[in-house]
């Protein structure tokens, strides 16, 4: 294998839609035991589910960020990077890479890095996150969360896209003759998600660029999430990246399942109440209607999912959260084996059933080597991109 040129021994096969899996990696306490899992148990549990989502078909394991307790992903290189040399053919990712407070260099030559290792099985979804206090720990200043974004992914695709890079911005010391490295796998960066639950500002980001949108609407009603997505396609259309249809869209969401619903309610029903995100709010049941957390059966996650492209679309990618709350790693992979033998492969068909033409599968690293090759475009540099992307100035 040559370091210009090498072939990827499993890539994930094109599909209109990859179904897989986030976790926030939150330590929590079971509510019917008492106990919580240390930190070691709940990373090697990531880890488990992980392989367990390659196991049972899904395609897209992905980890959040997170400083503080009581989370434990804060490097989540580190555990792809792991989870990469033990699979084959599961697509690895962040669920937030944290855009405002990482450094764009050390984030271009992580997942470069990862690339290489992961022989392409890798995108990245940066966000801002939801912990206020993260910015000063690491230098920043909360108010410039939205500036931050932008500049440090403007910096960020010039130092993919560019083999040495001169730059000058407002929150960083500049570069002279700076070269990233390793160079992305190819001549291509990763795939480029930008997530986020209520910022305009983050849709408009992800459209100039032509890069994909995921909407993580574990929280929110449809009627906003659908203005989100709504707002990111009209501008990328205006982009000229394709059409409104075209635009690569993900979504967020939250199962749990047994195989009658009552069975699924009486189980979770003591995880939701005491869930440190959700608990202690609104009712589970008042909580499953005005958001995507469904609680039942297989056939009733089966149409709820569906009921999603009402809402958004045709769309590209779809993450469940199966692994919070303090739910134990023994009920996570039972979860796991509902999901991909019951739920994803009725999920796959009817999705491709309903989908009309002309609508872009689901980005992968070799579909993406493929396509650059096909106009000749895998040098890396912006006179020969590989997304149609434009430059933004820093």
């Amino acid at each position: 294998m040559t370091a210009g040129n090498p072939a990827p021994a499993s890539p994930p096969a094109p599909t209109p839609v990859q179904f897989g899996i986030f976790s926030v990696g939150d330590v929590t306490v079971d509510p019917t035991t008492g106990r919580a899992p240390s930190e070691y148990e709940r990373i090697k549990a990531m880890v488990a589910i992980a392989l367990k989502a390659e196991e049972v078909g899904l395609d897209v394991f992905a980890t959040g960020e997170h400083h503080n307790p009581p989370f434990v992903p804060s490097s989540p290189t580190t555990m792809l990077g792991y989870i990469a040399a033990r699979t084959e053919r599961l697509l690895l990712s962040t669920s937030t890479t944290l855009i405002t407070t990482n450094d764009p260099v050390k984030i271009a030559e992580d997942f470069a890095m990862l690339q290489h290792l992961a022989d392409g099985r890798v995108d990245v979804m940066l966000g801002r996150g939801n912990t206020g206090p993260v910015y000063p720990w690491f230098g920043k200043d909360i108010r410039d969360g939205i500036d931050l974004a932008v500049e440090n992914y403007a910096l960020l695709r010039r130092l993919w896209d560019e083999d040495v890079v001169t730059w000058k911005g407002k929150f960083r010391t500049p570069l002279q003759s700076f070269t990233a490295t390793p160079r992305p796998l190819e001549g291509v960066a990763p795939f480029v998600w930008h997530g986020s639950i209520r910022s305009p500002e983050i849709a408009e980001q992800a459209a100039y660029y032509g890069d994909g949108f995921f909407h993580n609407n574990i929280f929110w009603p449809a009627e906003h999430t659908r203005k989100m997505v709504e707002l990111y396609r009209s501008r990328y259309a205006h982009y000229g990246h394709g059409s409104a249809e075209q635009a690569i869209v993900g979504l967020g969401g939250q199962v749990f399942m047994r195989e009658s619903s009552q069975d699924a309610v009486r189980e979770f029903r003591p995880y939701f109440d005491n869930a440190p995100v959700y608990g202690h709010g609104p009712s589970l049941e008042e909580f499953t209607e005005q958001t995507p957390l469904t609680v039942g059966s297989p056939r009733q996650v089966i149409e709820r999912t569906l009921s999603f492209r009402e809402t958004v679309g045709d769309y590209q990618r779809q993450l469940f959260l199966m692994d919070h709350a303090g739910l134990p790693l023994k009920t996570v992979l039972e979860q796991l084996d509902l999901l991909g033998e019951q739920v994803v492969p009725v999920l796959r068909e009817e999705f491709a059933k309903r989908r009309p033409a002309g609508i872009p599968e689901a980005p992968t690293h070799a579909a993406r080597v493929t396509a650059a090759r096909a106009e000749g475009r895998t040098d890396g540099h912006e006179e020969g991109r590989t997304d149609g992307r434009k430059e933004v100035p820093a």
